[in-house]
């Protein structure tokens, strides 16, 4: 093996990134339809992007409370601009109690005091604008806060807020006593439904008492929430992300719920099957009349296209629907794509890895976009998930994939859940329903630990004594400033995935998917008139040797794009034929090649 120079090499990747435009070409794995539309807008700004979440609580502390804000967010605007992010959505930022941190809201057209205020909000939208950046918001439409006004005046039977919410008396069991009017459970455990003395009836909530579920077959309800979406695009925001949307609707007739067998525990959320309590056909309904108000805003107000992307883990066919129904009426122009982060983890082989990819696209309606999700504040980081040596592949992988890849705040860094967080400091409510003995089996904290700027006082995120959740005590030897200061590391791999993402190959290109063995597959993103790019992975705990002429046909040689922090590989370096023969993998490695 022997190196071209590193011009020569810079000369490929600008012939990815800078090849002349062409008329796009249909793809199995994106939507053209409307291409010959695009002219003085470009409202295919989603389709290839790579959506940043990030977590506002945690990701930089302007004002030294130890908590996260806007203005912290502005001042690391700049950051994502030079990793070449152009597009992010916010969690949660609305006023609020925090007793799900910004997932019960007292007030949807409200910042949050401990993030700022509307003039900060307007501020960021500002600065993004400036810097190329789309500002995504997380929208919450199933539930609001128990110190919301409406739920306030329908708990008192205000006129026009009777049925805000699902409200419903109890029954009188064997002993005499009142109790909840079925067996509906909570997802963050125990009953869904509360007492509320002064109404004298039952409340429904699918998550904590104090975020009650919203009545979707009240037409003022969505009413009301149209006005939200249309506030916050009046804003400047190019879309929303919608939480929790498979759980808007429940039957009008409260059936029982049946008995799932997984558990004896009534008050789990696995005690039952949830057939009266997600997934209704309904929800179809709501998200198409979503999609509609934000296509017609985008028509009557100009400028890119508004978008929705959704929240819902549930059955593929289910959610599939969601893209388009039968008839072809539009809901979200993307569900979340949960399949990478829920059903794989470090006993996962590479047949896990391509069936799951392949489903997804073997389910997705023709002509939309595919999606990929590999973290998120709800589950465990990559590092700790799969293990800190295959951060680089899992990025690559997702790089890889046709249609938008998601990143949530950390993952370029390689971040790591924060498993040891005490009992004391644990603040997540489904933790501290589960008790001290508990807590760590379900905890979401872990994963929402601030970032790891530099290796300052608490990672540079704030100067506070203290911060609302205590930062990863690695913070010292993992960290952005340390990383952007190495050649090679998570975050300058992870920069130079999202540059090579702009090649036409990568947003073009039909997608191919090879197993080896075990351990090996690869992705190959192919482009009639362009050359090959082709990932390799290496999901396995050993180095592997694999025949790259088993998938490829004619290869001379292979040119390395980009490789893990660990390859014996470097950008640059040419592969020959002969190589490509006995093709090299180390433990959890993945490489990134131009075929010739």
């Amino acid at each position: 093996m022997f190196s071209y120079k590193f011009s020569l090499f810079e000369l490929y990747v600008l012939f990815f990134i800078l090849v002349l435009q062409r008329p796009m070409a249909t793809t199995r794995a994106e939507d053209d339809t409307e291409s010959h539309e695009v002219a003085e807008v470009d409202n295919n700004w989603w389709r290839h992007a790579v959506f940043y979440q990030i977590y506002p609580r945690s990701f930089m502390d302007s004002d030294d409370d130890g908590i996260g804000d806007l203005q912290g967010i502005i001042s690391k605007l700049p950051y994502l601009a030079e990793t070449g992010i152009t597009a992010t959505w916010l969690s949660p930022i609305f006023k609020s109690p925090m007793v799900d941190f910004g997932y019960d809201i007292s007030d949807f057209k409200d910042i949050h005091h401990e993030y700022g205020n509307i003039d900060d909000f307007e501020e960021l939208i500002l600065q993004a604008n400036s810097l190329g950046i789309k500002i995504v918001l997380d929208f919450v439409p199933n539930h609001s806060s128990d110190q919301c006004e409406w739920f306030k005046k329908s708990a008192a039977r205000e006129e026009g807020y009777e049925d805000f919410y699902i409200w419903a008396d109890g029954k009188i069991n064997a002993n005499g006593e009142q109790e909840p009017p079925n067996n509906w459970q909570s997802i963050f455990y125990g009953p869904a439904w509360t007492w509320h003395p002064e109404r004298e009836q039952y409340y429904y909530h699918q998550f904590t008492k104090e975020q009650p579920d919203l009545n979707y077959r009240n037409s003022e309800v969505i009413k009301a929430m149209d006005e939200v979406i249309l506030f916050w695009l009046d804003k400047g925001v190019s879309g929303f992300r919608v939480d929790a949307v498979n759980h808007l609707f429940e039957d009008p007739d409260l059936k029982d719920e049946p008995l799932s067998g997984k558990t004896e525990d009534p008050k789990s959320y696995d005690y039952t099957q949830h057939l009266y309590t997600k997934d209704l056909p309904e929800v179809y309904d709501m998200l198409q009349h979503w999609r509609a108000l934000l296509d017609d805003y985008s028509q009557t107000h100009g400028g890119p296209e508004r978008i929705m992307m959704t929240e819902a883990y549930g059955d593929i066919k289910y959610l599939m629907d969601y893209y388009e129904n039968k008839e072809g009426v539009k809901g979200p122009q993307f569900p979340f794509n949960f399949l990478l982060l829920t059903d794989l983890n470090s006993k996962s082989d590479a047949r896990d890895f391509v069936f799951n990819i392949q489903k997804w696209l073997t389910y997705m309606p023709r002509n939309h976009v595919a999606n990929w999700v590999m973290g998120n504040h709800d589950n465990p980081r990559i590092a700790s998930r799969f293990s800190s040596n295959s951060v680089d592949a899992i990025n690559m992988l997702i790089m890889s994939l046709p249609g938008v890849a998601v990143t949530y705040n950390g993952e370029e860094i390689g971040m790591e859940d924060f498993r040891d967080i005490s009992w004391v400091d644990t603040v997540d409510p489904p933790a501290l329903n589960a008790g001290p003995d508990k807590y760590k089996l379900v905890s979401r904290d872990p994963e929402r630990t601030p970032f790891q700027w530099s290796a300052e006082k608490n990672a540079g995120f704030s100067n506070a004594d203290k911060t609302w959740l205590p930062v990863h005590p690695n913070y010292e030897e993992l960290n952005l400033e340390l990383q952007k200061a190495t050649e090679k590391s998570h975050y300058t791999i992870y920069k130079d995935l999202v540059q090579l993402r702009k090649s036409e190959v990568l947003q073009q290109g039909h997608t191919r998917l090879e197993v080896f063995n075990r351990n090996v597959f690869a992705v190959i993103r192919s482009l009639k008139g362009d050359k090959s790019i082709i990932t390799i992975i290496n999901v396995g705990p050993e180095e592997e040797v694999v025949d790259l002429h088993d998938i490829l046909d004619d290869v001379k040689q292979l040119t390395v794009l980009i490789s893990g922090a660990n390859s014996i590989y470097e950008k640059g370096n040419a592969i020959a034929v002969e190589e490509v023969t006995n093709f090299i993998m180390a433990p959890q490695e993945a490489v990134v090649c131009m075929i010739e």
